[in-house]
């Protein structure tokens, strides 16, 4: 039962109370909200009537994108997309984040962390510019350097298929590696000191010490960041995607995300039941990942999300 004295002092602290309504406001709005539009998955959907008087159709629009030619090669990209960012950019920051704190100069160790750092901050628009300049076949460095070295015209990357994936994966991993580090670096700030004198005493060298001391501080972290990975693993972003595709290369950048975009928005008639359960599908997918995630990492290290 709240007592008078908790009210007085709930009152107290307004102000931050005030700060906290503004991000609840958005929650709520953008993403509780819509939560009630999800039924349009299974209705067909008509302006005229509105999402309540839609006659309702049951599973047919999830039994039209399973039974699509367009299904295997859609979800074979996302999982593709998703999971080679998964494996190749994962271990990456905590391998970073072990070295910066194992650096012996702070100054070198800051000016490190303040290179990759940068990155994070391009926007997705300006990002895809810089590949589209780098990678130019003609003008770029990546065409310069090529003629140099083999007297001929570089191939047009764009318009490769297998070259997409691999410019898409690297590209993120270079322009997040030094943000996602940042949460390592400081677990391992947790670190009792006392632990590495003691190895040190005992004769354990920097690997030695960064081996048996440093990972396993940092594996909990680890473990929860990638649950939280996992469930995002059919969300390939729309952005970089959707700017980076073209006719040549469609045949490995359609993700759901894109498809689910043209669908609904594109298409000249909007099919927005059909997107509306393409993105229902993809979110119970996602829930599904992160349940089976979370158990591993639960049954394995003894960390999870709940």
């Amino acid at each position: 039962m709240i007592t008078s004295k908790q009210v007085r002092k709930a009152a107290a602290r307004w102000q931050l109370y005030l700060l906290l309504a503004i991000p609840l406001a958005y929650i709520i709005i953008f993403h509780y909200v819509p939560i009630g539009g999800l039924q349009m998955a299974m209705k067909a959907f008509d302006l005229r009537y509105g999402i309540a008087r839609s006659p309702w159709v049951g599973f047919r629009y999830f039994e039209k994108f399973l039974d699509s030619f367009q299904f295997s090669r859609i979800l074979s990209n996302t999982l593709t997309l998703s999971f080679y960012s998964l494996f190749a950019g994962f271990p990456l920051p905590i391998l970073l984040a072990l070295l910066l704190n194992a650096a012996p100069h702070q100054t070198y160790k800051k000016l490190i962390q303040t290179v990759t750092y940068i990155p994070h901050f391009i926007s997705t628009v300006v990002m895809v510019g810089i590949l589209m300049q780098v990678f130019n076949m003609r003008s770029g460095v990546y065409g310069i350097l090529y003629s140099a070295f083999t007297g001929s015209a570089a191939p047009d990357l764009f318009a490769s298929p297998s070259a997409f994936r691999h410019m898409y994966v690297w590209s993120g991993i270079w322009q997040n590696l030094g943000w996602d580090t940042i949460i390592y670096l400081a677990a391992l700030m947790n670190v009792d000191p006392e632990l590495n004198e003691a190895a040190q005493i005992d004769g354990a060298n920097r690997w030695q010490r960064m081996w048996h001391i440093d990972l396993p501080t940092i594996l909990p972290t680890a473990s929860i960041l990638l649950i939280l990975a996992a469930g995002k693993v059919m969300n390939v972003g729309f952005e970089k995607v959707y700017l980076m595709q073209n006719d040549l290369n469609i045949s490995t950048s359609e993700v759901i995300s894109t498809y689910v975009y043209k669908i609904g928005m594109v298409t000249g008639g909007g099919d927005f039941s059909y997107g509306t359960a393409i993105g229902l599908f993809n979110s119970v997918v996602n829930f599904i990942l992160i349940i089976l995630v979370n158990a591993i990492c639960k049954k394995l290290g003894g960390s999870s999300l709940w």
